[in-house]
């Protein structure tokens, strides 16, 4: 069975089986979750339904790390793949899988290890810190891996006369150099399609519309659109920011999935997508979008598309999260 459904991923990247209409897939889903002793985990960009059935909802690091306390044996990551990789390489023992393997992501694709590798050997002196939104071979690359909400602390944390390389986001990057004053990073030139599109210009008629409107923004947008922004921060810190703070309407700088848990969390809240430059542009991930319902309910039920890494690899990449968590830790965060 399973040779044919590999050959069917190949093509499509999904189980692509035919489910009876008449099922209820979310109770389906739940039964397999039971069978199976399996987590369900959804990131923030996922679509609400999704979300609906996870068991834990939040930002990629953490999720990961959530999935690794639990007592289950298998990881079903509705995200994209480096996720489900991160996933893998904080529960080796645990089977871990990902709805659609071309579930991809603009960020990570940016930064292929191989060149990525050749950029480092031009500054051997370089300490490489990457931000986590990344495969897992560029981690294997790193000293020290990073999140959007403690990479200034990460750097702060170290020497200053510290030289570092940054990837492979260069916006999350050049944020991190203006908050912590550092004039020895260098930074890959990578990005998120997502939050480059943003119209400054836009966002300033919603808020003549609007002027009691917050500008909540994440640090992978760009320049114009976070120095212009009321709060800057994660997801999950957005989120959070949208709970304490006693603004009626937010414009929302990020990709759109996350305004689902805001909007559940302060329903008497208005949130506004950030809109993009391009009229035929969307601030969706299509990468995110990918994932399904009923490619959920096919990937549980037979166990693929699985995420499996070398055993090496799994060591390597491991090393710079754990001393993350080891700084982060130390410093309270």
């Amino acid at each position: 069975m399973e040779t044919g459904y590999e050959i069917d991923l190949n093509e499509k990247g999904f189980i692509d089986e035919p489910i009876d209409p008449s099922l209820d897939i979310v109770k389906a889903i739940q039964q397999l979750k039971m069978e199976k002793n399996a987590v369900i985990l959804a990131h923030y960009y996922q679509e609400s339904e999704i979300q609906d059935i996870a068991d834990y909802i939040g930002d990629s690091l953490g999720l990961s790390q959530q999935a690794a306390n639990t007592e289950a044996d298998v990881i079903v990551f509705a995200g994209v793949h480096f996720m489900a990789e991160t996933a893998k390489i904080l529960s080796p023992s645990k089977k871990v899988l990902l709805p659609d393997l071309k579930a991809g992501c603009s960020l990570s694709d940016s930064c292929p290890p191989h060149l990525f590798a050749k950029f480092k050997e031009q500054y051997p002196d370089h300490l490489v810190i990457t931000y986590v939104n990344c495969t897992a071979e560029l981690k294997a690359l790193s000293d020290i891996v990073c999140t959007s909400s403690n990479a200034v602390q990460i750097v702060e944390s170290l020497p200053d006369n510290q030289k570092i390389i940054f990837g492979p986001d260069k916006n999350l990057g050049d944020y991190v150099i203006k908050k912590t004053g550092r004039d020895n990073i260098v930074l890959w030139n990578g990005a998120c399609m997502v939050h480059e599109i943003f119209s400054e210009e836009k966002i300033e008629a919603i808020r003549e519309e609007y002027p009691e409107a917050k500008l909540i923004a994440h640090p992978e947008c760009e320049n114009h659109i976070l120095d212009n922004a009321d709060f800057i921060g994660s997801t999950s810190g957005l989120l959070k920011y949208t709970k304490e703070n006693p603004s009626k309407v937010f414009i929302v700088a990020t990709e759109s999935g996350i305004i689902y848990q805001m909007q559940k969390a302060n329903p008497d809240k208005t949130f506004i997508p950030a809109p993009p430059t391009n009229a035929c542009a969307c601030n969706d991930c299509p990468h995110m979008k990918l994932n399904t319902l009923e490619k959920l309910y096919n990937c549980m039920k037979y166990e693929l598309p699985e995420v499996t890494l070398e055993p090496k690899l799994i060591e390597r990449a491991r090393k710079p999260i754990e001393r993350m968590l080891e700084i982060s830790a130390r410093l309270g965060l």
